[in-house]
């Protein structure tokens, strides 16, 4: 009599297991696979557009060779015009323009800074305004380590956050008063 239970519930075992059906599985799991591939392939092209976007205007490499300046070298004096700075026409002030834009984007205080530079005979102008003393000294060590640069003139002003007493809502109304 044991022998027979035994036996029949290994055949029930079996029936059961027999009755699940592992391809389901395989085919859910494949499934979501290929779908997590696709959306990671999404995210890497999303990644790739907006970085090609970026670099197209306003995001200046500070590694930039000779070649690859001239080839959009139109490009760069229009941003420069458009943004109110100059290029000069010494025979390198516009590649000196890219790459010291490009050096001060390297440094990561400057990022809320309104920083102009005009280069004239591979003097780097630097104008606008930024937050600190050292933010200031930093631009003026980034615009001197541009090989090719003569001389850097520092016309920067420190301004916290543009906000001065006379700019104040509450110090107009007091002066008003008066």
């Amino acid at each position: 009599m044991k022998r027979l239970a035994a036996f029949l519930l290994g055949a029930a075992l079996v029936a059961l297991a027999a009755a699940c059906d592992n391809g389901g599985n395989t085919n859910t799991n494949a499934n979501a696979n290929a779908n997590l591939a696709r959306n990671n392939n999404l995210a890497v092209n999303a990644n790739t557009n907006a970085n090609s976007n970026a670099n197209t205007s306003g995001n200046y490499n500070a590694k930039i060779t000779k070649e690859e300046y001239e080839k959009d070298k139109e490009r760069y004096g229009r941003e420069a015009k458009g943004a109110g700075e100059t290029i000069g026409s010494g025979l390198e002030d516009g590649w000196l323009w890219v790459k010291t834009k490009g050096e001060l984007a390297t440094v990561d205080d400057l990022r809320d800074s309104t920083i102009n530079v005009d280069v004239t005979n591979a003097v780097v102008t630097l104008r606008g305004s930024v937050a600190t003393a050292a933010q200031k000294t930093k631009a003026e060590q980034a615009a001197k380590s541009v090989s090719g640069v003569k001389s850097v003139t520092d016309k920067l002003t420190v301004s916290a956050s543009g906000n001065t007493n006379a700019n104040n809502s509450n110090s107009k109304a007091n002066a008003n008063k008066k």
